[in-house]
């Protein structure tokens, strides 16, 4: 019998007994340092994005030193955090194609330095229509696309 796919809305009320606290090894110290890393649950970082309101933006990095901060951890893992917006992002779209107006704006979350992200739904395309339509301004640097002055727009988590 074949197993169905978990849909994003599944994935993202999975807690999977997170959130979980680990030591941070040698092989990871490499990259980040010592200490502790928090790996969140799905809807921690979907609660987080949730608070962003219309006109403000927030970053990737910024969800992460939030989750660090709640949980007493030096770092939130970049990886799964990374995931989890991606799943909120795609299970907001899942919410939004049964017709629920109240969905988690996703396309507020940006990269490192105001990257719009070209991974969450639509692509950089889909993100830069809607926060243009919020008014944000979104310029070419290169390859990739920024809101310019993100920094002045930056949302307290």
């Amino acid at each position: 019998m074949a197993k169905l796919k978990k849909s994003n809305r599944e994935k993202l009320a999975d807690d999977k007994d997170l959130p979980k606290i680990i030591e941070i090894d040698e092989r990871m110290s490499k990259r980040w340092g010592e200490g502790t890393c928090v790996i969140p649950a799905p809807r921690e970082v979907d609660e987080l994005m949730k608070k962003v309101r219309k006109g403000r933006v927030t970053t990737i990095n910024d969800i992460r030193a939030a989750l660090a901060r709640r949980h007493g951890a030096t770092i939130a893992c970049p990886i799964t955090t990374g995931i989890f917006a991606n799943v909120a992002a795609r299970a907001a779209e899942e919410d939004a194609a049964e017709g629920r107006k109240r969905i988690t704006p996703y396309w507020r979350t940006l990269k490192l330095g105001g990257v719009l992200n070209e991974k969450f739904p639509g692509g950089m395309a889909a993100q830069k229509a809607r926060l243009e339509g919020e008014g944000h301004d979104v310029v070419a640097k290169g390859k990739k696309h920024v809101v310019a002055d993100y920094e002045k727009r930056l949302a307290k988590l």
